[in-house]
């Protein structure tokens, strides 16, 4: 599933290809989960934001256009006046799940092969119909966002640390991937329940660092993920613990152990990250 990194990667891409741009036309998959790309038709494009691993497409009537791209979703934008386009066979696409035309004749496409993901029109900011948009925790990159807050937060559960990361409460937009990465440099147990705030603010540090450089990277492509170009990732080419179970620990050399914790498949090493 895209996390943070992968994410702010495709909304940096698609800013300067949306913003001032109208929506002409749109359609979509029948699922209810897909339908609300149509109610965007008409309106121009105001702003690409995101928040946690949503994309936010802010529209000209004070409502924003949210897209979750679940565990397959791409976005790809298709020049349909090129020539030799595939603009008409994409649309013959059976993942494709919505598309919309703008007014230069671009079209943003969103495919999802396993239909996770979900397409919702809001005012703008309520996120009260979507639980977990309303109740994500702050920005990593939020400078409110101190230790202190972090730690704060952590308190609040006595669940393990990894499904507390996944939870997107302490912090939004960590994932499966991420998580595992910045536990790893933190050397902290993804089941330990109780976190200090010495080692609290040593995984803050973690998943800051893990995030800017999945970003710099432009995401993690280990099977689905794709930028709006068609293009992958190259972050997976340097993960230390995600995946990488019955490997060797880059740190101590250790076989690094996996088990799913939480029903989430969890990578760390036994001898650094002890409980």
């Amino acid at each position: 599933m895209p996390e943070l990194p992968e994410v702010e990667t495709i909304r940096r891409q698609l800013e300067p290809r949306l913003v001032g741009r109208t929506i002409t036309e749109a359609d979509s998959h029948w699922s209810d989960k897909f339908t609300p790309a149509v109610a965007a038709i008409g309106h121009s494009i105001l702003s690409c934001s995101r928040r946690g691993k949503f994309l936010l497409v802010g529209l000209d009537n004070e409502q924003d256009l949210i897209i979750h791209l679940g565990m397959t979703g791409v976005l790809r934008i298709v020049d349909t006046t090129m020539p030799g386009s595939d603009g008409q066979q994409s649309l013959d696409n059976p993942y494709l799940r919505a598309w919309w035309l703008l007014d230069d004749e671009t079209r943003l496409e969103f495919t999802d092969v396993r239909r996770f993901g979900r397409i919702r029109i809001t005012d703008r900011g309520d996120f009260s119909q979507i639980p977990t948009l309303r109740n994500a925790g702050p920005e990593p990159f939020d400078p409110e966002l101190t230790n202190a807050v972090f730690w704060g937060n952590l308190k609040k559960s006595r669940r393990a640390i990894k499904t507390q990361l996944l939870s997107q409460r302490p912090i939004a937009g960590v994932g499966n991937i991420y998580a595992d990465e910045a536990l790893w440099i933190a050397e902290i147990n993804p089941k330990a329940t109780r976190v200090g705030k010495e080692r609290a603010a040593r995984l803050l540090e973690a998943i800051r660092h893990v995030l800017e450089q999945g970003i710099v990277n432009g995401g993690t492509t280990l099977r689905d993920y794709r930028n709006i170009d068609g293009g992958t990732g190259d972050n997976q080419h340097i993960l230390a613990a995600y995946g990488r179970g019955g490997e060797p620990c880059l740190r101590c050399n250790k076989k690094l152990y996996s088990e799913s914790i939480d029903a989430r498949t969890t990578t760390w090493c036994l001898r650094c990250q002890k409980q």
